[in-house]
């Protein structure tokens, strides 16, 4: 069946095309497998809720007609505003205008979140673009511009609000500058989710071509209820395709965690317990709550643009296993940096067991992708990313290392983990706080960072290893857990290339080397030198060579770093191999110059890397050839554990037995558009 819904009907029909609904929400009550809603260009002001599931044969689909016409949203507008005084103005808002959920009611929190600023969960929109609350009235009288916002200019729009208790108001001061905010799109945000289920496994639902903003979301950390502006709550086999996704104060989607009532947010609430303590919990619990392949994740994010939420453009825990994220556009995620905390980037995911993420353009996010514990079976292909930093200019301090950002972050994994065929061309490429990473065939323009450290719970004067689960293969059965050693990685067939360092990203690093910190080095040069003094594997297994069982001096055998392999690699511009890399090609000769550069039509590689490379060619690579993760013994292979050879490049061209190393099959492809 077909359901129709246009919100310029004059009054709600019965869902057929000559008499429409008015709201969305009306066809998410009678829709049944097998239905299509087709909602009409037009703005809807509401918080969908799916209430019935599809099939895997038969989905309900809910699709804009127009791609991008039908625009869900969690604001309203507010045209009442009062002059108070130069640029600024005031709004009081009945307190029952807002239901049983007011968003300046409520504050951002969670575990892992940096409450250094104290943030509501609403937000005042300026024509589509959120302003910057402030703690005080005077801050909206006499605004500063924001030293750590990617938009300093636009940081001077403030907002402030307090509660009325005798009035039982919510009362609202922004300062709008020269703008007449009842003249201009002024909104405020009242819901806390645009399409999202209340309940869970609402499965088989598509979601097309929507624009979707502005929703009130909390704060989505791993060991808690996550919620996103758009999700499935909990499900299986979501596809989320076309859709532009934006504002959303916290994750624009979230393919994450549901809630477990005694083991939400504890550390924040309990505080007796370590937050790593309580996700290990997280995750056992689950375990033995239906989280596994037949009830699960494998949704499909394609195709959409997400930009400009606070926390996360995708965020998951656990629900975005076996899922792919594809061909998505993920920009200027974080970047008022008015939140902060240990759960931001353009996508973070916890537990993206079989999750392939591939063909997407991340940039301009304070941390672009964010893989936290096993990210086991995860494929990370044929993306490019950019920008994803501080500012220019960042105040440095020694608390910047916490959001310093970087393109590729893996963190307290075991692997197999597959990095290949990427463009990795911001300050710092990768972030290694891991083990059992595979790192083949990318173009890398940054650093790597945090190469032996970073896994510990940073206890001053304790041992504080994080122990962390790894699976059966292919499934989300707990095999066992065992702390990061470190090394177990690939380096094959990449390009490093150094490039110019921000004074601001050396002294970070200086500030960084001077006192030893434990989490992030802040590495600025280029290279797999950062494991020298790993072992090779002939090195690392000859130890084992006479060992006899029990009594044995074994020293810190079982707990010492684990071997590298790297072969056919280039590196330029003064970027170093790492010691024992037998072959590695080092250009000391010639510079290499490299940019993107945007048009009307696209992103595009300028560099004169093709007309200098050797003439050496590099032979195709396999599951065969990498060998398997140490810890959960598995190879890198496809999600359901076929084989995997690399004979295709960025674009999907057909390499030849013999090809270059780098993402790209030759010069002439790497003209191509990227994306």
């Amino acid at each position: 069946m077909i359901i129709y819904v246009d919100s310029s009907a004059a009054v709600s029909g019965n869902g057929t095309k000559e008499r429409p609904y008015k709201a969305i929400q009306e066809a998410a009550n009678i829709a049944l497998p097998g239905d299509e809603v087709l909602v009409l260009p037009g703005l809807y002001r509401e918080a969908v809720d799916p209430k019935n599931a599809g099939t895997g044969k038969q989905r309900i689909t809910y699709r804009s007609v127009v791609k991008g016409g039908a625009h869900i949203t969690g604001s309203e507008s507010v045209k009442c505003w009062k002059h108070l005084e130069e640029g600024v103005w005031t709004v009081r808002i009945p307190n029952g205008f807002f239901g049983s959920f007011n968003p300046f009611k409520e504050q951002i929190a969670g575990d892992w979140y940096i409450a250094s600023m104290t943030a509501h969960k609403g937000e005042v929109y300026l024509n589509e673009k959120s302003m910057y609350e402030v703690l005080t009235l005077d801050e909206v009288k006499n605004p500063r511009k924001s030293e750590a916002s990617w938009d300093p200019d636009f940081s001077l729009y403030t907002w402030f609000t307090q509660q009325s208790r005798e009035n039982d108001e919510t009362i609202l001061y922004a300062n709008f500058h020269d703008k007449d905010p009842n003249k201009e799109n002024v909104e405020i945000s009242v819901r806390r989710t645009c399409f999202y289920p209340s309940k869970e496994h609402v499965s088989y639902i598509t979601l097309s071509g929507f624009k979707v903003s502005k929703a009130a979301t909390q704060w989505a950390p791993p060991t808690a209820y996550q919620e996103g502006m758009v999700g499935p709550h909990w499900s299986k086999g979501w596809i989320i395709e076309d859709c532009e996704i934006y504002e959303s104060k916290c994750s624009g989607i979230s393919l994450g965690k549901y809630l477990q009532p005694e083991n939400d947010n504890k550390w924040l609430k309990w505080k007796y317990k370590d937050g790593t303590q309580t996700e290990r919990d997280c995750i056992c619990q689950a375990s033995y709550e239906g989280w596994n392949k037949e009830n699960i994740g494998s949704h499909i994010v394609r195709n959409c643009d997400i930009h400009d939420c606070g926390q996360t453009g995708i965020v998951g825990h656990l629900g975005g296993v076996f899922s792919i994220i594809e061909g998505n556009h993920i920009h200027h995620i974080n970047n008022k940096q008015n939140l902060a905390g240990a759960e931001i980037g353009g996508i973070k995911m916890h537990a993206a067991i079989d999750t392939i993420i591939r063909g997407n353009h991340i940039h301009n996010c304070t941390r672009g992708l964010w893989l936290d514990w096993q990210a086991q079976g995860t494929r990370v292909t044929g993306n490019l990313f950019h920008d994803n930093c501080l500012p220019v200019d960042f105040k440095v301090n020694a608390g910047a290392f916490n959001s310093v950002g970087e393109d590729i972050f893996v963190e307290v994994s075991h692997g197999p983990t597959l990095i290949d065929h990427n463009l990795l061309l911001s300050d710092r490429a990768l972030k290694l706080a891991a083990q059992g990473i595979a790192v083949i065939h990318n173009l890398i323009f940054g650093s790597l960072v945090s190469v032996g450290i970073g896994t510990d719970n940073g206890a001053p004067d304790l041992p504080s290893p994080r122990y962390t689960p790894y699976h059966k293969a292919h499934g989300t059965e707990v095999a066992g857990f065992m702390t990061i050693l470190h090394g177990d990685m690939r380096f094959y067939n990449n390009i490093f290339v150094q490039k110019a360092i921000r004074p601001c990203m050396q002294a970070l690093a200086d500030i960084m080397g001077k006192d030893g910190n434990k989490w992030d080095d802040c590495n600025v040069m280029a290279g797999t030198f950062p494991y020298n003094g790993y072992p090779c594997f002939e090195e690392w297994s000859s130890r084992f060579e006479g060992y006899c069982g029990m009594g044995a001096d074994t020293g810190n055998l079982y707990y010492d770093h684990l071997p590298v392999w790297a072969f056919g690699n280039l590196y330029y511009n003064g970027a170093r191999p790492w010691e024992k890399e037998a072959e590695a090609f080092e250009d000391t000769k010639n510079q290499v110059t490299l940019s993107l550069e945007r048009t009307e039509d696209g992103w595009y590689l300028r560099t004169n890397l093709y007309d200098i490379m050797p003439e050496s060619k590099v032979g195709i690579l396999s599951t065969e050839k990498l060998g398997m993760a140490f810890e959960p013994e598995q190879k890198y292979e496809n999600p359901d554990g076929s084989p995997i050879t690399f004979c295709m490049d960025y674009f999907g061209n057909n390499r030849d037995i013999v090809t270059i190393p780098g993402p790209f099959l030759d010069k002439e492809a790497a003209l191509r558009k990227l994306f």
